[in-house]
Formats: structure tokens, C-alpha cells, sequence
């Protein structure tokens, strides 16, 4: 499904911004992996993302909208994320800034 680029925009901020990186260029999904704005539908992209639509069968509002990076899935049974890929933040201090971004497997 192609969506308006003013829904993916409003899909994109619906993902998690964080203080030390630009939200307009950056964010996380609900698995915590970093996603890259300009990377949407590039699954070969280590910060690749995509739209699901949560509720099947139904209509594709924001409402039921999420943003997800491309290894991740979707448990709709459960009606949560499976999360495949998240934000390496191993030698990363609570309080500290993430250098790079960077993925790793779950």
C-alpha cells in the first residue's frame, strides 16, 4: 500500500524521540531500534522501516498505524511487537549519550 507522505510523516512521529539525537532524522521503534527517517521501505537498511497496520481489515488511519523497523514483526494475536532488532546500548551508560547508531539482533 503506498501511503501519502503526510501520513508516513505523522506514522514517523508516532516512533519515540530521544533528547540527544534529531527527531527529524532519527527515532526508535516500540522494540527500541533505531529507525532512520529517509529510510523508509529500505529493508536492506540497518535502520529500514516500514507502516503496519495493527488491525487487520481495517482502514488505514493513524489510529492504526505504527512504525516498525523492517526486521520487526508484528504479533497480531497478542497485539504486540516481535521484536527481532533493537539499539545496541552495550558499555552505554544510562546517563550517557549514544555515539553511533547502531542495531543488533534480540
Amino acid at each position: 500500500m503506498a501511503f501519502s507522505e503526510k501520513l508516513i510523516q505523522q506514522v514517523w512521529e508516532k516512533a519515540r524521540a530521544l533528547d540527544d539525537r534529531n527527531a527529524d532524522e532519527w527515532r526508535e521503534d516500540e522494540c527500541g531500534a533505531w529507525l532512520l527517517r529517509e529510510a523508509y521501505n529500505h529493508e536492506l537498511s540497518d535502520y529500514g522501516w516500514r507502516i503496519i497496520n495493527t488491525s487487520p481489515g481495517e482502514a488505514d488511519t493513524i489510529d492504526n498505524l505504527r512504525p516498525l523497523h523492517c526486521k520487526n514483526t508484528f504479533d497480531y494475536p497478542h497485539a504486540k511487537a516481535h521484536c527481532h532488532v533493537s539499539a545496541d546500548r552495550e558499555g552505554v551508560l544510562p546517563t550517557a549519550h549514544v555515539g553511533e547508531p547502531v542495531n543488533k539482533p534480540v
